[in-house]
């Protein structure tokens, strides 16, 4: 199951050098919806690799700001600790898996 992802539990992610994914979102987006359970299967399948989270845009402001998401869904995908990459807009399945697989 994905993990929420918030401004308050972020920084302790990043800062445990295991590669994370953060898919930013609402549910009021449908392109969001249509993505949600590509990333929950990700985060079952990739469990104890890699952190694959969601952050909801409306819960949490001060995250989204911080890397300024201007549009969802957004993936922001880090490892080491830094942004290696960001992908704005609905992908596919094999599209997700083979950027979570570049983390590793």
């Amino acid at each position: 199951m994905a993990k929420e992802i918030t401004s308050a539990n972020f920084d302790e992610l990043l800062k445990s050098g295991t590669p994370l994914v953060v898919d930013f979102w609402a549910e009021w987006c449908g392109p969001c919806r249509m993505i949600g359970p590509i990333v929950e299967e990700m985060a079952n399948e990739y469990e104890g690799k890699v952190v694959i989270g969601k952050c909801n845009v409306d819960a949490d402001r001060e995250l989204p700001t911080k890397y300024s998401i201007r549009n969802i869904p957004t993936l922001l995908f880090f490892k080491g600790g830094e942004l290696a990459e960001r992908h704005v807009g609905a992908l596919g399945r094999g599209e997700l898996k083979s950027k979570i697989e570049s983390l590793l």
